[in-house]
Order: C-alpha cells, then structure tokens, then sequence
C-alpha cells in the first residue's frame, strides 16, 4: 500500500458506493466493530476532505461510531465479495463476526480504528460532525420508503487524514 495526498485523492465514488461497498470499521484494534456500507460519500466541506457514511440505530457499529472520534473505510478486490456480505449480515453483538471472514485487522497510521491488510483502498477519518437523519426533510417522498421502520440514520462526517491504495 502506498499513501495518497489526500487532496489528490480520485476515485469513482458512484462505483464505489453502489458496486464495490466498503467496511466501515469504529474502534480500536483491540476493541471493534465493522459494518458493510452501501451508502455514503466521498467530497469536500469545511475546507477538509471528507467521508460521510450513515448508520442506522441498531446496529452494533453505531456504539463504536458514537463513543469514538475516527472510523475506517476500506475497499477491497472482488474476491472478497462473499466476506463483505457476512460481515454485513452479522451483528457484533452475536461474537467475534471477523473470524468468520477472511480478513485481518492492521493498526492504522493516524487514527485508533484499525483497516485490514487485504484492503485495496483504506481511508481514515477522523468524525468531525454527525447528525440524525430528518424524514421533515424528504423532499422525494419515495425516500421514506427505504425506512418502513422509521429507524433513520445517523449520518456521520470524517476528515479524511491519510489514505492508501495499492501500488
């Protein structure tokens, strides 16, 4: 892995979000917690390069997010689609999710929550803002219906302080 200016960071967030997905991982190496995500962000705010990523109320991750001030994203190569979908589908909460995946955790260089050493793409961020997401403020109704439920997101920002790619 090489780092990366991060404000020369290019990737194709669309692709990204919507066919890659990406583990978002709060905590420490010690004590973690990682989600598939699906949705989220990559851009520019508060004159800091950011990524916004959105977790809903129950899941074991949110614990981590709020109690902590830096999480990961990292992306990795197609062939470990199949870990991203069992770490998405299982909860922390249950037992040690990760041994059930073919990863493994690394120290990150300049926030607590850890990456992984078979990321192809890993960004660092430190939380630098979060809110609840307002349904008042749906302006596409059809959004709604992503929460039959009504447990909306909490939407979280990140300054992205270092980032790495492969070679």
């Amino acid at each position: 892995m090489v780092e990366i200016d991060v404000k020369r960071l290019s990737v194709d967030v669309v692709n990204l979000w919507m066919n890659r997905w990406l583990l978002l991982t709060s905590g420490t190496y010690d004590d973690c917690n990682m989600m598939t995500v699906a949705w989220g962000s990559v851009g520019f705010m508060w004159s800091k390069p950011f990524a916004q990523v959105v977790v809903r109320p129950q899941r074991h991750t949110r614990k981590y997010m709020d109690q902590l001030d830096s999480f990961t994203l990292c992306a990795f190569p197609e062939e470990y689609r199949k870990d991203l979908k069992t770490l998405g589908t299982l909860s922390g909460r249950d037992g040690d999710k990760l041994s059930r995946a073919r990863l493994t955790l690394t120290a990150s260089r300049s926030v607590s929550a850890p990456s992984y050493n078979e990321a192809n793409l890993i960004l660092e961020c430190r939380t630098i803002y979060y809110q609840d997401m307002d349904p008042g403020g749906f302006i596409d109704r059809t959004i709604q219906d992503n929460y039959p439920t009504n447990d909306y997101h909490r939407i979280y920002y990140g300054e992205i302080l270092a980032a790495f790619c492969e070679k």
